[in-house]
């Protein structure tokens, strides 16, 4: 299955989302570009990912850059827990330096890019927690945007219900955003479709 995704804000930003998915047998590929338009930083970013046949994260490679400033961040994974990740940075965005200290993330499989609705697709299809009861305890690691921190993130998954037309499951912040929850809205193919609160599809596209 291949898809081009768009997902644009409703949590009040300027912000949008696009994005190329291909699912098969070797789990996900995708690139996109994340579009941010608010004072007082507007950027643009671009990402690429890529997982193994269960879903675990191997690759993030992201590119962000605004006025005079431009940053990467070269995230890899082995699928057992451990982590490696190279920078660059150019010219001053005022932020925090990107990258992270990959100790912290020992244990994580998946990664998940801050204001991107992909990013919940590979625990919930890993678990199968769009299709079966039940919940899973994740740490991921998570990439702030757009200054490509990577923090160390516990997060939940909680199945709430499916039928033909998707599911519903429940994310639970244990972590950064303690007490945030979120019920998504899932197609039939896993990927988010509502985010309470921060983004939905637009237009899907075969």
């Amino acid at each position: 299955m291949s898809r081009r995704v768009r997902w644009v804000a409703i949590d009040g930003d300027d912000r949008t989302e696009d994005a190329t998915v291909a699912i098969g047998p070797d789990g996900l590929r995708a690139t996109g570009v994340q579009l941010g338009g608010d004072p007082p930083l507007p950027y643009r970013l671009r990402y690429t990912l890529r997982t193994d046949e269960v879903f675990r994260t191997r690759l993030l490679d992201v590119r962000a850059e605004g006025d005079g400033w431009a940053r990467t961040l070269h995230l890899t994974a082995d699928g057992a827990g451990s982590w490696g990740c190279g920078t660059t940075a150019e010219g001053d965005a005022g932020l925090p330096p990107p990258g992270c200290d990959p100790a912290i993330l020992a244990g994580a499989l998946d990664c998940d890019l801050a204001f991107s609705p992909l990013t919940n697709f590979m625990p919930v299809r890993r678990t199968g927690l769009a299709e079966r009861p039940g919940t899973a305890d994740f740490l991921m690691a998570w990439v702030t945007v757009p200054s490509l921190q990577v923090l160390a993130s516990a997060q939940r998954y909680e199945h709430v219900r499916a039928g033909p037309g998707g599911a519903v499951v429940r994310y639970v912040d244990r972590g950064l955003f303690p007490g945030f929850t979120a019920e998504l809205e899932l197609d039939p193919d896993g990927l988010v479709v509502v985010y309470p609160g921060l983004a939905e599809a637009a237009e899907p596209r075969a």
